[in-house]
């Protein structure tokens, strides 16, 4: 089975979007190298729209992996007190860690599919949480009061998702 390309709408939201998912996955140092790497997925910019797009976001250089400065978004919600130096996901990865503490009262497999369980009103909280995250293989998540459904890429993928959901939320 062949997965298909990404589809997005040809919107400011979506292009800014796809910056962040591609800032958090992977180090870019140039604008120039994150226009080709949007317009290999078909993602059409020029310079001036892209420098505005990292302004919106808040996008900073900081040290890469490799000593090189990359550009790095802070994370979303309401704590942007970001520390410099500490990468992106690292700071999304202990955030999950926190709410999966703290809110994740079961995650059961099916197939590709993972349902769940929150306190009443949690569900959509969490899920943006794991949107947010690098989860290797998640598609998704849908979210209503109190459950979640996470969609994997892999068509087995969840029962590996529910177990590192349940390690997640193990205090260590």
């Amino acid at each position: 089975m062949s997965t298909s390309p990404l589809r997005l709408p040809p919107t400011k939201t979506s292009r800014q979007r796809r910056i962040v998912e591609v800032l958090t996955h992977r180090e870019i140092g140039s604008q120039g190298q994150l226009a080709e790497v949007l317009a290999d997925e078909g993602i059409a910019t020029t310079q001036g729209t892209l420098s505005r797009d990292l302004v919106e976001l808040r996008a900073e250089k900081v040290r890469g992996s490799s000593g090189a400065l990359v550009y790095q978004v802070p994370p979303e919600g309401p704590d942007t007190r970001t520390p410099r130096g500490i990468p992106v996901t690292e700071q999304l990865s202990s955030q999950l860690r926190r709410l999966c503490e703290e809110l994740l009262v079961s995650a059961e497999p099916s197939g590709n599919l993972v349902v769940v369980r929150t306190p009443p009103g949690a569900a959509q909280f969490l899920a943006s949480a794991v949107d947010r995250s690098i989860l290797p293989g998640v598609l998704g998540t849908i979210a209503g009061d109190d459950t979640i459904m996470l969609i994997t890429r892999d068509v087995d993928g969840g029962e590996e998702l529910a177990a590192r959901l349940l390690d997640l939320a193990t205090p260590p």
